[in-house]
């Protein structure tokens, strides 16, 4: 059996929503079939070349890794007061 969570109800919560925030005219599912298909965020169009899909940037950051893996452990992280 489950337990109960203790204090306040979970409906008022839910319903506590800025003004701000309008929802009014928003379209479920509006990026679904995009995000679905993959997406390939291309920032500098000058890497495209480099990095055409995924795969070839994971293999990158996989080689690159132990690179900066070696670099860390010489560097002292400072703590900020």
């Amino acid at each position: 059996m489950k337990r109960r969570a203790r204090g306040g109800n979970g409906a008022a919560d839910r319903d506590k929503l800025r003004r701000e925030y309008d929802f009014s005219r928003a379209v479920r599912g509006a990026t679904a079939t995009r995000y679905a298909d993959g997406a390939n965020i291309v920032v500098d169009p000058a890497v495209l070349d480099v990095f055409p899909d995924a795969a070839s940037v994971n293999e990158a950051l996989r080689a690159l890794a132990p690179v900066i893996r070696r670099g860390r452990r010489g560097v002292r992280r400072q703590r900020s007061a």
